[in-house]
């Protein structure tokens, strides 16, 4: 791809992956100045010309959420009035996907309402990596492509010796995914009962599996691991039903409030696998058995696509290889 393909900027948020995503493409990451000031507001400058040119910006809304966001709205919006030819918003994370819905009086539907405001801000288009339910795609009234990683998690598992082993899905929510993931491996699937109390806890009571005698190895996983509550559940669920080795998977590590503590004092589990849309390198201290696959490939084949006015379906094709046309991505 040459110089004159896409112009890529990143906020900072996740550096590494907006390089690791260039390296891909074989392009430069163009250079953004961002400052911040005495008193807490932002100053956002692109350090080359957007006139008509196919830009995308490259943000993950991980902590400080609010100022990343405030980050890539500048940034959008600079490259809009600079008169780009398209602006794509290209958003790993998207941390406010799991407030899609008013499960309480007086309260914003913010996925909602931070979607208006990226469009507002100059997206033309969105590419998004996993986001937390389906319904947030609705939210946006812009070209959006839906991108997963369950891909990643496929080559990462086919290396392994699989037998006597169970996909987990923590709740009936993410069923839909971790199927894809056990048809792709040839591997049973178990659902766990799920019930969320708050932020940090959550409660599993059971989990429901296809029959037959009990595995000893489980594949944990979930669309992302925050405080790591969730998966200490499922995890002694399974381990009174007699499983012994779990690894624990996710696209979004996250690893906040005393997620690291909580999941290192997991002896049973022998790995915990997630990828690189979040930049978390106080997890990459703390858990040895952390293994970071990276997204940079995919998100970077979407952007090819994008560029060059070709479907992203292509992407998926690795799914309709081996599985019936119920499983496919829409």
């Amino acid at each position: 791809m040459t110089a004159e393909g896409p112009y890529i900027f990143a906020g900072t948020s996740n550096e590494p992956l907006a390089r690791a995503i260039c390296e891909h493409l074989g392009v430069p990451l163009r250079p953004t100045r961002i400052e911040r000031f005495s008193n807490g507001t932002l100053k956002v400058q692109l350090g080359e010309s957007v006139r008509n040119k196919d830009v995308y910006i490259i943000q993950s809304l991980t902590s400080p959420v609010h100022r990343h966001i405030m980050q890539l709205l500048m940034m959008l919006d600079i490259a809009r009035t600079g008169d780009a030819a398209r602006v794509t918003a290209v958003i790993p994370y998207y941390s406010y996907g799991r407030s899609d819905k008013k499960d309480a009086p007086r309260i914003s539907i913010t996925a909602k309402l931070v979607a208006r405001l990226i469009e507002t801000a100059g997206a033309s288009r969105l590419i998004a990596m996993a986001l937390h339910s389906a319904q947030t795609h609705g939210f946006f009234d812009v070209p959006l492509d839906h991108l997963t990683a369950l891909r990643v998690m496929v080559d990462h598992y086919k290396k392994q010796d699989l037998a006597d082993t169970v996909v987990v899905s923590p709740d009936v929510g993410y069923a839909k995914q971790a199927t894809k993931l056990a048809y792709a491996l040839r591997l049973p699937l178990a659902v766990g009962s799920k019930v969320r109390l708050g932020d940090a806890e959550v409660e599993i009571a059971t989990v429901l599996g296809s029959g037959g005698p009990t595995p000893k190895r489980a594949i944990v996983i979930d669309d992302e691991i925050a405080t790591g509550g969730t998966m200490f559940e499922i995890v002694q669920a399974m381990a009174d039903q007699g499983v012994t080795h779990f690894s624990l998977a996710c696209t979004h590590g996250l690893f906040t409030g005393n997620a690291i503590d909580r999941l290192k004092a997991l002896s049973c589990v022998d790995e915990i696998v997630c990828t690189d849309t979040v930049y978390a390198p106080h997890a990459i201290k703390g858990i040895p058995k952390l293994r970071i696959e990276s997204v940079a490939p995919v998100i970077g084949e979407a952007i090819r696509c994008n560029h060059e006015g070709r479907s992203v379906g292509e992407l998926f094709a690795f799914w309709t290889e081996d599985m019936p046309p119920e499983s496919w991505f829409g």
